[in-house]
């Protein structure tokens, strides 16, 4: 790929001055002229060069379907499956964010429900059993937080919702536009982790009135949830750090166009 690199800029810089400054030789490049090479090897040099820049310029949160979009906007054209292979052949692994803030609160004295699904997270059926979680998305003007409810069969979103305060209130607003875009039938199974959220008189009452069957993770157990607990690593891996330098009113905008395209 540096041959491909000093073979771009020849004309601007020289040879040999290439050769000092990014540790190659002459000879290896004179080399590299002569042989002949495939126009998919070409291509897939000029491809891991553009990978490389996109990866530093997300500060090496960017996994491949975020990369696969920054290549497509400059007009190269490349499958997703093509730039995870390249990323992969070279080691280019999106690096996730850290924690910075607890979402769970299940120091509490509120009823909690058994666990249902004990890691079976096969549906057969859509609105069959649905799963839930909360994380915090940090923004340049404070902390918000991301409620989000997926369908186990299809694995889609099927109501979220965001708030700068951890209550229950904003968790039932995402349980609400589910039901309203899915109107589940009756038995639907309702599994979450044990947080004071999802405990509540207030969110248990929603779920008891359209014949909900609610589920919990054990305690302290983040495989009990792995479904949606991927789905927010995903999310923190590709997004996150983007939204740092976004209001609260960007924030929730970029999250909404990020789940539509799901």
């Amino acid at each position: 790929m540096k041959y491909w690199f000093m073979d771009r800029h020849r004309t601007c810089h020289g040879v040999q001055k290439m050769c000092r400054v990014i540790g190659a030789s002459r000879s290896g490049y004179y080399r590299w002229k002569r042989e002949p090479q495939s126009k998919r090897h070409k291509e897939n040099e000029k491809i891991l060069m553009e990978i490389r820049q996109s990866y530093r310029n997300s500060r090496k949160t960017y996994g491949s379907p975020r990369i696969t979009e920054d290549l497509r906007a400059k007009g190269i054209k490349c499958s997703e499956n093509r730039v995870a292979r390249l990323m992969k052949s070279k080691g280019i692994v999106a690096k996730a964010a850290k924690k910075f803030k607890a979402t769970t609160n299940s120091k509490h004295n509120l009823p909690v429900a058994g666990n249902l699904l004990k890691q079976d997270f096969e549906s057969e059926r859509p609105n069959t059993v649905w799963t839930s979680d909360i994380t915090y998305i940090r923004t340049m003007e404070g902390w918000l937080y991301l409620a989000v409810i997926l369908d186990l069969y299809s694995r889609q979103v099927v109501g979220w919702a965001m708030s700068d305060r951890l209550t229950s209130d904003f968790v039932i607003k995402a349980l609400n536009q589910a039901i309203g875009r899915r109107n589940p039938d009756i038995g639907c199974i309702f599994h979450s982790d044990r947080g004071v959220q999802y405990a509540s008189a207030d969110f248990s009452k929603v779920l008891k009135a359209y014949g909900f069957i609610q589920s919990m993770s054990r305690k302290g157990n983040c495989y009990d949830n792995a479904v949606t607990e991927s789905f927010f690593h995903t999310l923190k891996i590709e997004h996150v750090y983007d939204y740092r330098y976004e209001t609260r009113a960007e924030t929730i905008q970029s999250i909404f166009e990020y789940i539509n395209i799901l």
